[in-house]
């Protein structure tokens, strides 16, 4: 019964990623006649991946699969625009394409894989080897401060406060994609700071 109960609990993330997919396919049009100033990208495969494929497909937007061929085969789900789907050998080959381009890295509730892209993700831009500003957002607060105790690691120092504050939550589709939009302006902003950085 436990194990039914946390499945119909999970179950919401497939429909909450793809609306988040579909607002920001949206708003992304919406900026630019026609063109793209945000493409969504997943693993390409089911579950999440689809939803927020998905979701960018039903708002008329494009979106990227980069697949990864695996033992048990993962099929690219039907939602990934066709061109845009790839198929790599290595992981990192594929953490590669998916951070380099990247604004914004927004994760939900997943396994080993999810978080292995996610602590990849918090190193490059911990270190500042991104070379750009990139928000990171885990969706679901509950389920990530069960996964991970976020306040043991500042308490024994492995992780500073201003480390933690790297990670943002958000626990519905519009609040992350305020804060997407939100953090999306400010990068911008502080780009045009430093290109003119004395009046």
């Amino acid at each position: 019964m436990k194990k039914a109960l946390m499945a119909v609990e999970m179950s919401r993330y497939y429909e909450e990623a793809r609306e988040l997919a579909r607002l920001v396919s949206a708003w992304s049009l919406s900026l630019g006649r026609g063109k793209h100033f945000l493409v969504v990208c997943s693993g390409g495969g089911p579950g999440i991946m689809e939803a927020a494929n998905r979701g960018a497909a039903e708002a008329g937007g494009l979106s990227i699969g980069f697949n990864i061929k695996l033992p048990l085969e993962q099929k690219p789900n039907p939602y990934v625009t066709p061109e845009l789907n790839f198929l790599f050998k290595y992981f990192f080959m594929r953490k590669l394409w998916f951070a380099q381009p990247a604004r914004a890295l927004i994760v939900f509730p997943g396994g080993y894989g999810t978080m292995d892209e996610m602590w990849e993700f918090l190193t490059l831009v911990q270190t500042r080897k991104m070379g750009h500003p990139v928000l990171i957002m885990l969706y679901g607060s509950r389920y990530w401060k069960k996964v991970i105790n976020f306040e043991w690691l500042r308490e024994t120092g492995t992780v500073t406060d201003e480390e933690l504050k790297l990670i943002r939550f958000a626990d519905t589709p519009r609040d992350a994609f305020a804060m997407l939009k939100w953090s999306l302006r400010r990068n911008r902003a502080m780009r045009e700071a430093f290109r003119r950085p004395f009046p």
